[in-house]
């Protein structure tokens, strides 16, 4: 039987984790809404402030890469609390901030908890035995990802309405500080690795072809305004830097990642589903969704804030509801199964968005809501618990990491493709509406090859309760 104890222990270690979680996610979401204010305040232009939101997505997607596989070698818990330290650093100086470039430093400085979550999902596999408590714990801290149940964007709209942007970089600060505590006391130390040298050789091409393919994203995802030289040029470079790392692992004899484990299914089916996922969904109800909202000629000419409390927040909310009881149900009836309601109901609520939620508030703000249920509560939480359990015992950071930069990258294509129909689609009035019916039914196309690929990837049967004895709970 699990002893009271162990109870305690798992209880307060979820929680110190979560609490981790959720100071991440609020250098994401808390600002959004902010984001006008900022350049007020700052004296400069939208376009400009939200190069500090890239500058920020594109640093959390690079430490993402390497920083799991670095906490398997130092230590879960040591890299966890020095990454909370460095986001409380970036808080305090995007607080302190009197100009865009300090902001841009503080940014640039909170990117460096991008592989917060998948951190903490590997500190609570080495510690819960049991598939269905763990995949509970998963479904609840990776549910942060999609809004802490839309109250983070509510508040920073209020904190910066009255007390401006830094405001917002002062509470993350607190929290931070808060989860720092709870990590320290609570956290527990795991070292799978311990005694393996870090392939930095390895880190140096990873990181460049991946920085190299997010920067030509962003810049197509300024369609005429784009620089195509830009563009092309980063495809190419991020070519040839995989084939120069592709070299190194094959070569060095601690590698990053090991060629055998990128040449095997669980690999490249899970991070190919991942990135088509996200192609296919996040741009529709983070861009189109809130834009059709907000356009006064194609769409039902609402507010800003009104169209994140009708939109964003329900959306967010039920994510976080959904999100315990589709990890918990994961190891019962299969990671894969769970994964394909969840990306079969984010089609069907994309083409009933498109088709009729273009036309009609209600059945959009519906069809936003069932997308929150079926991406953020279930297609999500999955997709993060798959790259946890099919990560190899020997390098079990590695595909948590790579799985975290195909989450980023695919926002990225998500944000260059599907607006970019859109505006091609759309002129004004009916014309407008069918360019938003166009990008979101190119998401769910999309999306529906995301599911065909998904059929590809592996059972990770240590993680299901159909394909192991029953095990005790235990902290190791």
């Amino acid at each position: 039987m699990t002893t009271t104890s162990t109870k305690k222990s798992i209880g307060a270690l979820t929680a110190a984790l979560l609490a981790a979680c959720i100071a991440f996610q609020l250098n994401a979401s808390m600002l959004s809404p902010a984001l006008v204010t900022m350049a007020r305040e700052l004296k400069t232009d939208d376009a400009t402030i939200g190069l500090s939101q890239t500058l920020y997505f594109t640093l959390a997607a690079l430490f993402s890469l390497f920083l799991p596989r670095l906490s398997d070698i130092v230590g879960r818990k040591r890299v966890l609390i020095g990454m909370l330290a460095v986001m409380l650093v970036g808080s305090i100086v995007a607080a302190l901030a009197v100009n865009v470039p300090m902001l841009f430093a503080g940014r640039i400085i909170q990117g460096v908890t991008g592989p917060v979550v998948p951190i903490c999902l590997l500190v609570l596999r080495n510690e819960i035995a049991d598939p269905k408590r763990y995949g509970a714990a998963l479904g609840l801290l990776t549910a942060v990802n999609g809004g802490i149940a839309g109250v983070d964007a509510l508040a920073g709209g209020w904190i910066a309405t009255n007390f401006g942007f830094r405001g917002i970089f002062w509470v993350i600060a607190v929290v931070t500080v808060i989860a720092l505590a709870l990590v320290a006391v609570w956290g527990v130390e795991s070292k799978p690795s311990a005694g393996t040298r870090m392939d930095w050789i390895g880190v140096v091409p990873l990181v460049v072809s991946v920085g190299a393919l997010l920067t030509a994203f962003n810049e197509a995802g300024k369609l005429g305004a784009a620089n195509p030289a830009l563009v092309i040029g980063g495809v190419v470079v991020a070519l040839a830097a995989f084939a120069v790392f592709w070299a190194v692992e094959s070569r060095v004899r601690e590698p990053l990642v090991e060629t055998r484990f990128l040449k095997r299914r669980a690999t490249w089916a899970l991070l190919a589903t991942t990135f088509l996922t996200m192609t296919g969904v996040f741009a529709v109800v983070n861009g189109l969704v809130t834009s059709l909202a907000q356009n006064g000629d194609a769409g039902f000419g609402m507010e800003a804030d009104l169209a994140s409390l009708v939109f964003l927040t329900p959306y967010a909310l039920v994510g976080w509801i959904v999100g315990p009881f589709a990890g918990r149900l994961a190891p019962t009836i299969g990671y894969r199964a769970v994964l394909r309601v969840g990306l079969v109901g984010s089609i069907v609520s994309t083409v009933l968005m498109a088709l009729v939620g273009v036309h009609s508030l209600p059945v959009l703000v519906t069809a936003t809501v069932l997308i929150g249920i079926t991406y953020a509560g279930i297609a999500n939480i999955i997709l993060n618990g798959l790259g946890i359990v099919l990560s190899p015992e020997s390098n079990p950071g590695f595909l948590p990491g790579l799985n975290a930069g195909a989450f980023n990258l695919g926002a990225g294509v998500s944000f260059a493709v599907l607006p970019a129909l859109q505006i091609a689609l759309g002129v004004g009035g009916s014309a407008g509406t069918a360019g938003y019916s166009g990008g979101m039914l190119l998401g769910a196309v999309i999306t529906t090859a995301a599911l065909a690929i998904s059929f590809l990837i592996p059972r990770p049967e240590s993680a299901e309760t159909t394909s192991v004895a029953p095990q005790k709970e235990t902290v190791r």
